[in-house]
């Protein structure tokens, strides 16, 4: 079967010297980071670690400067002390960033009325592809554009690493990291008493003289979901210590709802490399769905190789989740279990935009949770799409935003975001549901 949600790229030529320029480029990741990773991850499995990832839903070339990026691993650096002091478990954090930059689209053609005249163009596919801007320039698929993904996912994690590496992850920077709007809000009062918490044990730990190099950095690792196989195969390496094919564009790479055909090109690709992976799963998925996905992409059953990332909506995860989870699990399959409470609950508001109710993000991971709880397996961990501005994407959370609300900051190209207060808000009540579930 030939891949899904590939582009139509009008110049064969200019693609072809566009993946053999890729092919050339020095790795952006190293295979032995992936393999802690996948160490981390069987942590995860085990339910010895809860996994947060998060980042933007698609990722923009205009996106990548020094505040984007700092303002982003600032949110996630805030909501993993949360979830590692509230919750009391160790956090394995993964940012959604440096190469999502591709999004699968429902049509490949989109329609509009532009001065009472209908234009259809190429859909937007996210700017590995093409523009945002609706003209027939922006919108033909664009092979340079591969290489820019490149680049700016280079820059993105060399920004990423001189943060967590140069001392702005040290956790004596708790308190910094609560600035401008989020102080005055409920969740950052909260955060602040928090970080008061933490600078008394940090105290307590100086006094008595210890010191751990955990203390000053963290590690952070990169995750998008590898769509586009030119791309994908292009970053493939075969790693010199071991012989096996890494994907070296990133960490973790995972296949979306849309391409996890078992049959398909993008399953073919992934069960032949050695990176942690993940597979998103659906609605419509079923149990042996699931079963044959695992045989297929972890045919050893390693832990920490595999993860499935379950994306059902708040209306359905009770009733859909726990036919998974119990038959996986019955068969011993090593997989670890993370929500994606994004996904099934975006709808249009009245106003029309594109959006998400904070409510309903929190009510999926609560029955992500009530599943694994009755089924005495653990949940793994959450994938959110988030920033770290103050965004006006989704509605609801502490600062009751509204549909009226929504044009004030809605900045998103593809899918709504949760803006810096919401993250922050949704860390603390996942971390009282690990409580709950360590209870």
């Amino acid at each position: 079967m030939g891949a899904k949600q590939q582009p139509t790229y009008p110049d064969a030529e200019a693609l072809s010297s566009a993946v053999a320029r890729l092919r050339t480029m020095p790795p952006l990741v190293f295979a032995g980071e992936c393999d802690e990773l996948t160490a981390k991850m069987a942590a995860v499995t085990r339910g010895e670690a809860f996994l947060l990832q998060g980042g933007d839903c698609a990722e923009t070339f205009d996106g990548v400067t020094a505040d984007n990026v700092r303002n982003k691993l600032r949110t996630l650096l805030q909501m993993a002390v949360v979830l590692t002091y509230a919750g009391s478990v160790p956090v394995v954090k993964l940012g959604r960033l440096a190469g999502q930059y591709a999004k699968p689209r429902s049509s490949d053609m989109e329609t509009r009325t532009v001065d009472g005249q209908d234009i259809t163009l190429p859909a937007y596919r996210g700017d590995a592809v093409n523009g945002f801007d609706f003209t027939p320039e922006s919108r033909i698929p664009d092979p340079q554009r591969l290489l820019d993904v490149y680049n700016a996912s280079a820059a993105t994690l060399n920004l990423v690493r001189a943060f967590v590496t140069g001392g702005y992850a040290d956790l004596r920077q708790v308190h910094t990291w609560n600035t401008d709007f989020v102080k005055s809000s409920p969740a950052g009062q909260r955060y602040e008493a928090t970080a008061h918490d933490i600078d008394k044990a940090l105290a307590f730990m100086e006094a008595i003289g210890a010191d751990p190099d955990e203390l000053r950095r963290v590690d952070f690792y990169s995750s998008h979901e590898a769509l586009l196989m030119e791309y994908e195969h292009a970053m493939t390496r075969v790693d010199s210590r071991t012989q096996g094919s890494y994907n070296v564009s990133g960490h973790f790479v995972w296949i979306g709802e849309r391409t996890r055909d078992l049959d398909g090109a993008h399953v073919e690709y992934f069960r032949h490399l050695r990176n942690p992976i993940g597979c998103k799963l659906g609605p419509t998925a079923t149990a042996d769905d699931a079963l044959a996905l695992a045989a297929k992409l972890n045919p050893q059953n390693e832990p920490g190789r595999l993860t499935f990332i379950t994306r059902f909506g708040a209306d359905k995860v009770r009733d859909g989740l726990p036919g998974l989870v119990e038959k996986v699990t019955a068969e011993g399959v090593q997989v670890a279990w993370v929500c994606d409470p994004m996904h099934g609950n975006t709808f249009t508001s009245s106003t029309g935009y594109k959006t998400r109710r904070f409510d309903d993000v929190i009510d999926e991971v609560q029955g992500f949770f009530d599943v694994h709880r009755g089924l005495g397996t653990w949940p793994g961990g959450i994938l959110v799409e988030m920033t770290g501005d103050d965004v006006t994407e989704c509605i609801g959370g502490g600062e009751e935003l509204d549909e009226q609300g929504l044009a004030h900051r809605y900045e998103s190209v593809v899918d709504p975001r949760l803006n810096r207060v919401q993250s922050i808000e949704l860390a603390y009540l996942v971390a009282e549901m690990l409580r709950d579930q360590q209870a």
